[in-house]
């Protein structure tokens, strides 16, 4: 009923805005003066709009919008369309200002105000555009440790190719077609539907749950894993063994150690709300407009809220391995970008950034010029530094005139193979030494970079694209001891990312911690934007 209502009225606006073209088209003033005005109104209007004014004054200042004929009622109706669905996309409806275009258009008495009409919902369309290909945010003004350089789109050109398109099909091909955004979507409108019927349900008392306890706790638990599709519908009333599979479950979904038992950290994530889920999910729709690009056939792809290195081929991973991440201090987050790896160093050696020289090794001198002996210290020609003969207190974190290295062996802070992706954030992945911290389940300890926790075999599978014995190749070199650069003949892309929500192989939308914190203030500035939360029902 309602759509039809919706229908009615769509028709009855359209037929009223055409009947305002033919009457001005039919109106007393000379048609030259018409066009004149029409036109002087485009030029006026879009000169404030670099892109929107070349545009018209390559096309003549003829409309694209405004024009009669069936042409431009579909290109009319699609971008109204398209605009008053925008939150399908999760983006911010008052943006767009639909109602304001539709008055404007309704209230069009004269060529110069549809000349002043043609240009607003140019305006509207670039606006939109931009914003569902490629974000509404720019990532750097939101946290500074998004260096990605996001793949924007020429705006003079959204409106020249729009021009000679199918409407419909050229607004529906502008958002992201990965199946990554696809799925995202899906889970949004299912959680806007959990909304609408109320959510999960009550949350879990806090504490810990542990398989064979019951009482009411239990009962909560088991009914809020139902809910959320985890656990099959069930009587029991204790902590069976179904419960604590049906934890696992969830456990696994987000990220936790599978150990069955609902503690702390279980019970913190299995209480967040459809709302807090809904919010993840439209960040991640913003990252993933912020990537729309060719990620590449083979690429590799880091999700540092999930601690994970993977390598994918044409869709499908086909390496994955833990990893490390920068610690979470702001110093020490690791940033998210794109490169391109183009060689790894097996048994390299470590050059010490000169923050950690400056901030942390350079006190220890000073109080004992044989700390860190490990490392050797280096003039600027590269000559190793004989430490009794230098008073380490005379210099500060600016005036210390050295450099610092650790030679390649097994206790080498990078251990025995690094992979290079040359950034100016200086950063790449890497073996470590320090094996245990890969049994955590949170795992943000380094100084930025990413390390891996099966470094080997990532090499191997680099390899096994130019060589017929990756293994043996590797292993000859990591024996011989010496620093050795080995080039990748296909140089791969690198994708260091942050999703607190995303889509698994198994096509099942995963969620994760926000570990820095960047998730809650991007959705500060879409909230800001007026991207808004809505509950779907019937």
């Amino acid at each position: 009923m309602i759509s039809a209502v919706s229908s009615l009225f769509q028709s009855r606006f359209w037929g009223l805005f055409a009947a305002v073209l033919a009457f001005l088209c039919l109106t007393n003033s000379p048609a030259a003066a018409q066009v004149t005005a029409f036109k002087q109104a485009v030029a006026e209007a879009a000169a404030s709009d670099a892109d929107i004014a070349e545009f018209y004054r390559n096309n003549g200042y003829e409309a694209i919008w405004t024009g009669q004929g069936e042409q431009f009622e579909r290109r009319r109706a699609e971008l109204i369309r398209t605009l008053s669905a925008v939150q399908l996309h999760g983006l911010p409806p008052a943006r767009y200002s639909v109602n304001d275009l539709k008055t404007r258009m309704q209230n069009a008495r004269t060529r110069r105000d549809l000349g002043l009409v043609e240009v607003a919902l140019s305006a509207a369309f670039l606006r939109y555009a931009r914003d569902v290909q490629t974000g509404v945010l720019t990532p750097s003004r939101v946290d500074s440790g998004i260096v990605r350089e996001v793949p924007y789109r020429d705006r003079g050109m959204y409106l020249t190719d729009f021009s000679t398109s199918n409407p419909r099909d050229f607004l529906n091909a502008l958002a992201p077609e990965s199946p990554q955004y696809r799925d995202l979507m899906k889970e949004k409108l299912r959680l806007e539907r959990l909304l609408g019927q109320g959510g999960w349900g009550q949350t879990v008392p806090s504490g810990s749950l542990k398989p064979g306890q019951s009482g009411q706790a239990v009962v909560i638990l088991r009914n809020r894993l139902i809910a959320m599709g985890y656990l099959r519908r069930s009587s029991t009333l204790t902590y069976d063994v179904q419960v604590q599979k049906a934890v696992q479950r969830f456990q696994i979904a987000h990220g936790l150690s599978a150990d069955g038992v609902a503690g702390k950290g279980t019970l913190t994530e299995l209480n967040r709300t459809v709302e807090e889920r809904l919010r993840s999910v439209i960040v991640a729709m913003e990252r993933e407009r912020w990537i729309n690009m060719d990620l590449g056939a083979r690429h590799i792809l880091v999700n540092q809220t999930d601690f994970s290195a993977r390598i994918v081929d044409n869709g499908e991973v086909t390496f994955q391995t833990r990893s490390v991440i920068g610690r979470n201090t702001s110093d020490r987050r690791s940033p998210e970008f794109s490169d391109v790896m183009e060689f790894m160093v097996i048994n390299p050696s470590w050059y010490v950034p000169r923050s950690i020289v400056t901030k942390e090794y350079l006190p220890q001198l000073k109080n004992n010029p044989n700390a860190v002996s490990h490392i050797e210290i280096t003039d600027s020609r590269g000559r190793r530094v004989n430490r009794a003969a230098v008073d380490f207190t005379q210099f500060s974190a600016r005036s210390f005139p050295y450099a610092m290295r650790q030679p390649p062996s097994k206790g080498n802070a990078l251990g025995l193979v690094k992979f290079m992706f040359p950034n100016k954030y200086n950063i790449y992945l890497h073996d470590t030494p320090s094996k245990s911290l890969f049994d955590r389940e949170s795992r943000a300890f380094s100084h930025g970079c990413i390390r891996l926790a099966d470094p080997f075999d990532f090499a191997y599978a680099l390899l096994a694209r130019q060589t017929d014995d990756p293994k043996g190749d590797f292993d000859r070199i990591l024996h011989s001891g010496k620093e050795t650069k080995v080039m990748l003949k296909d140089p791969v892309p690198v994708h260091i990312i942050y999703r607190t929500a995303v889509v698994s192989e198994k096509g099942q939308v995963e969620y994760r911690r926000d570990v820095y914190g960047r998730d809650a203030r991007i959705w500060q500035a879409l909230d800001n934007a007026g991207v808004v939360l809505q509950a779907v029902r019937g």
